[in-house]
């Protein structure tokens, strides 16, 4: 996001004399349309008379401390307290630029815009004090939310200079000075998340503690079977259950086909809406319904298996990716190794069920929402229900988790479109089975690889057959792969062939979509040919890495806006993939980690893996001692990663690896999600497992400095987890897993 100074500021006195300063990112208006239209002011910072700074964070907070860090950028530039600071979380609106969280993108997208409106705002107050002594600015300056006169040691507080600094004209931003990192008392410190106190003390917060005056609760039944329709029910007789005020069929818009797009759209259900949730759900459970099951009911994962080893026997349907002679360099290979590898559909199974408030009335609508597209959400709303998206309001709340199923709104607009029915405010709130057997699950898929070395071990050949989900060139969403993925570009001859699968269920983009999933495949499949070649793990892969230099491998798309993320696996990726910044990273975990220096007890290996993703580049070291039985115990992980110049909360960052370890290894050990005529299996965590504290690992987090911008950490610190781990197992007892999750091998938990 670009700010110009006409974006900017619109500055304007509060009652009482207080001050508003923020940008404006919108469409491109001509003169006269701005003469007709003045632009709304989008408030980042709002200081009272009294002093008080309150800052507003724009992006949705799902964990990511998204709501720290933004806040954390102005407030730096502003030269404020953040002990003093209040931070509020932005609603949905067009004033506010893009309001997305997802793709690791808000420390990239917003490090220069949000220091700017801080540092804006600085000299402005610095202006208005001037102004007051009658001295030049350049003998002023502003700390801890005053503004000083050098000479004098005069000072007035922010407060005091607010009314005056609001009729002031505002700065070019072109020129706006921004501090050296040298001169961060914010950027760089440690900090509390701002909700941890009312988390702890259990204050209203996520979305699913709204409650609103004259409220009633819903819950939405659907079919087992995505696009399913209601042939008939027994409402009559839920009607007349306890606290039931309303029950009723939905006709919804969803449609069915060989690819579901992002958002499909309002499904068909009953909808049951009571005095309270239980007695809704209650309700719900006495439902008898006839269902329409559809297409989708000839679906399993045992056919899905079956026909993809079927298409692994024939030629791709398409190649996306041929460099070199491939069909050559095997025939001339010293030693051909060759492996297939599959991993499952996942379902994201935040802890907070999806759950959204909706209140229709007199042609408008207001919703309270953990989205994390609000932008989106409120489209699919509009085309749903025919109301125009200027009469939709969208208020934003913290989520429970996520991992990216707020990037979809189904239930944003079950919501929307029970309230319009009902005419009073409604909290819908799924259950936990609701949650997971009506998912936008992280697809599987099925690799079938070979790899040829010469007579040195060197790699000389890669093949991939991969087989997927969609039709035609069109992948499932979150199922595909880029033709640039590692090792593509660092393999003289190489090519990926595809073949796809249609399927009908909903699909979407989980923690680091796509490279959750690849980085397993490439990273585990490089550890064995490593093997086969007689040479160490960690010089293999720094020999296929070759010198620092940069290639242009990464052929990802660029967003079509920047409040849609791509359908395909990592969409906003840095185009160049630099080899210096990655070895950087690999020496480093090996050196913290002691590769090949310690030696460990029988039972006991360790695994490397690296990976670039969401313009993070992580490589990981896992310390593993798998028990008699196959029981598995992961005693240590090193991470060591590279995410730009600067970490702006090294609190918040290591949270985030350290979570990032935790999620890997739950989609490690337990998670899967299969299909039996069309209907999702498991329905809750006794069958899609979390890890448990017991399990958790000593996580060593090390930051990797370079001269680059800085860059999220919510998803490429991900990747790496599982592969390290397999390849650790395979140090360990001899045994390469190629097929996820661990439990299908006989492994559980220590």
């Amino acid at each position: 996001m670009v700010v110009t100074r006409r974006s900017f500021l619109h500055v304007s006195a509060l009652s009482g004399g207080g001050m508003l300063l923020g940008t404006y990112v919108g469409p491109k208006l001509s003169a006269q349309q701005q003469q007709q239209a003045p632009l709304e002011p989008n408030t980042f910072i709002k200081i009272d008379p009294d002093g008080t700074v309150t800052l507003i964070a724009r992006n949705p907070e799902i964990g990511q401390g998204v709501k720290n860090m933004l806040p954390m950028l102005i407030a730096e530039e502003l030269e404020v307290d953040w002990k003093s600071v209040k931070v509020q979380q932005a609603d949905f609106n067009e004033k506010y630029g893009g309001q997305t969280t997802g793709g690791s993108r808000a420390a990239s997208n917003n490090w220069l815009p949000m220091r700017q409106v801080g540092a804006a705002g600085k000299q402005m107050l610095i202006a208005a004090a001037a102004k007051t002594w009658g001295v030049p600015e350049s003998e002023c300056y502003a700390a801890n939310g005053r503004v000083y006169h050098r000479s004098t040691d005069r000072s007035l507080g922010y407060g005091e200079l607010a009314a005056k600094a609001a009729a002031l004209p505002a700065p070019d931003l072109k020129t706006v000075k921004l501090k050296p990192a040298s001169d961060f008392k914010i950027i760089g410190q440690k900090t509390m998340g701002v909700d941890v106190p009312d988390i702890v003390a259990g204050k209203p917060l996520y979305a699913s503690d709204i409650t609103l005056p004259g409220m009633l609760y819903a819950v939405y039944q659907k079919c087992p079977v995505f696009g399913g329709k209601v042939v008939s029910a027994n409402l009559d007789e839920i009607q007349k259950m306890p606290g039931v005020r309303h029950v009723f069929v939905l006709e919804g818009k969803a449609k069915v086909g060989p690819v579901i797009e992002g958002d499909p759209g309002l499904e068909n259900g009953i909808a049951v809406v009571a005095d309270t949730w239980w007695q809704a759900e209650s309700a719900r459970r006495k439902l008898s319904v006839q269902w329409d099951l559809g297409p989708g009911a000839q679906q399993s994962s045992e056919e899905f298996q079956k026909r993809a080893d079927e298409l692994s026997k024939q030629a791709g349907q398409r190649v996306i990716k041929n460099d070199g002679n491939v069909d050559e360099a095997f025939k001339s290979g010293a030693k051909v190794i060759e492996a297939a590898y599959s991993y499952p559909f996942i379902s994201h199974a935040p802890l907070e069920p999806r759950t959204c408030t909706a209140h229709f009335k007199d042609g408008k609508i207001e919703i309270w929402s953990n989205t994390q597209q609000p932008a989106r959400g409120r489209g699919l709303v509009a085309s749903n229900l025919g109301i125009a998206p200027e009469n939709i309001t969208i208020h934003l709340f913290r989520a429970g988790g996520s991992f990216g199923r707020g990037l979809t709104n189904d239930y944003m607009v079950e919501a929307a479109a029970i309230a319009q029915k009902v005419g009073v405010p409604v909290k819908l709130g799924w259950s936990r089975e609701d949650d997971m057997t009506h998912d936008y699950y992280r697809p599987g898929g099925f690799h079938y690889l070979r790899g040829a070395l010469d007579q040195s071990g060197k790699l000389i050949a890669w093949h991939n057959h991969f087989v997927s989900f969609g039709e035609g060139e069109r992948f499932s969403s979150s199922a595909g792969i880029q033709p640039g993925e590692f090792p593509a570009g660092f393999v003289p001859n190489f090519r990926t062939e595809v073949s796809l699968m249609p399927l009908m269920l909903k699909t979407g983009a989980l923690r680091a979509p796509g490279a959750n999933s690849q980085a397993f495949v490439m990273q585990s499949f490089i550890d064995e040919l490593a093997h086969a070649a007689g040479k160490d793990p960690l010089e293999f892969r720094l020999e296929l890495l070759g010198e620092p230099a940069k290639k242009l491998v990464k052929e990802a798309a660029k967003p079509k806006a920047e409040n849609e993320l791509q359908n395909r696996p990592d969409a906003r990726a840095q185009q160049a993939y630099d080899t210096g910044r990655m070895r950087a990273v690999v020496h480093a975990v090996a050196e913290r980690s002691g590769w090949g220096k310690r030696k460990l007890p029988k039972g006991t290996g360790m695994g490397i893996a690296f990976h670039y993703s969401f313009q993070g580049y992580f490589a990981h070291v896992a310390e593993v001692t798998v028990l008699p039985g196959n029981k598995l115990r992961v005693n240590k992980f090193w991470v060591c990663g590279d995410n730009g110049s600067q970490i702006v909360n090294p609190s918040g960052a290591e949270a985030q690896v350290q979570g990032a370890v935790m999620d890997g290894l739950s989609e490690l050990m337990a998670q899967e999600i299969t299909l039996e005529n069309g209907a999702v299996v498991q329905k809750n965590y006794n069958q899609h497992r979390l890890i448990g504290m017991r399990q958790a690992p000593q996580i060593d987090v090390h930051f990797v400095s370079s001269d680059n911008p800085p860059t999220g950490l919510g998803e490429p610190a991900l990747p790496p987890v599982l592969p390290a781990v397999t390849n650790a197992i395979f140090a360990a007892t001899g045994q390469r897993v190629r097929t996820l999750p661990l439990i299908k091998s006989g492994f559980s938990w220590a």
